[in-house]
């Protein structure tokens, strides 16, 4: 499963080294990037990353207020790591409960400790490979490899297969949501879909295409755009990664 991360930093040559760095792990997604700490409140909870990366420079204390804050409207607080040219931060850091401090110019080292010990500190759960629809006395299991997408029907969910099968289960939507490998995305009210098998994402008719026989095109809401960015960021840095 990914970790997504959000750059809180005014200098466009350190987010953008940091941001090129990142881009060598493939379980690392961007969630955005703010320049201020009130933008960086609001895009934290937009998107509720993982890890948020803080370039502290000289409005430092103001940031450490902003970490704060997030307690009052999260259960769950990301990983913060703060950066600077010096250690005059690097205490108030610590004692904010920041995961990490690295020193300026940012160092290709210094990333991939932290991002080892971040993967062994919070491991991200594993999924099953498949799913167990019961109904009475019957039990089906299906492969979530095969599943192309989810589409709900009131109180019951659809499984449409690889294979052209459309299975029924009498459970809604949002009970399969939490049950499925990180793969799915759902990104509307009515639909969850396996990236593995998106070909094409198209704002302008807000739809996603699955790559099968029939081209089948998905719609995608304005509620769920951004779990659709999400998807575009690492289907692109996968895509770029195997060009290079």
């Amino acid at each position: 499963m990914d970790y997504t991360y959000t750059i809180i930093d005014t200098d466009a040559s350190s987010k953008l080294q940091l941001q090129l760095y990142l881009e060598e792990y493939e379980d690392f997604v961007c969630a955005g990037f703010a320049q201020n700490p009130m933008d960086g409140l609001n895009t934290i909870l937009k998107f509720a990353p993982d890890l948020v990366l803080v370039n502290l420079k000289e409005d430092g204390m103001s940031y450490f207020q902003m970490v704060t804050e997030l307690s009052q409207f999260m259960n769950t607080l990301p990983l913060v790591i703060g950066y600077s040219t010096c250690k005059k931060y690097a205490y108030n850091a610590i004692k904010s409960g920041f995961f990490d401090y690295w020193i300026l110019p940012h160092n290709e080292f210094d990333i991939r400790k932290t991002i080892f010990k971040l993967r062994k500190q919070h491991p991200k759960q594993n999924f099953p490979s498949t799913i167990c629809l019961k109904s009475y006395n019957d039990y089906r299991y299906l492969d979530t490899k095969d599943i192309l997408y989810l589409k709900s029907d009131n109180n019951s969910t659809d499984f449409f297969m690889s294979d052209g099968n459309v299975i029924s289960a009498y459970k809604t939507l949002k009970s399969f949501e939490e049950q499925l490998p990180e793969t799915f995305i759902r990104i509307h009210q009515s639909y969850i879909l396996n990236s593995r098998y998106v070909s094409r994402i198209n704002y302008g008719k807000s739809l996603c295409t699955l790559r099968n026989p029939k081209e089948q095109e998905i719609p995608f809401s304005k509620k769920y755009k951004q779990r659709v960015d999400l998807l575009k960021e690492k289907l692109s840095k996968k895509a770029a990664n195997a060009v290079s």
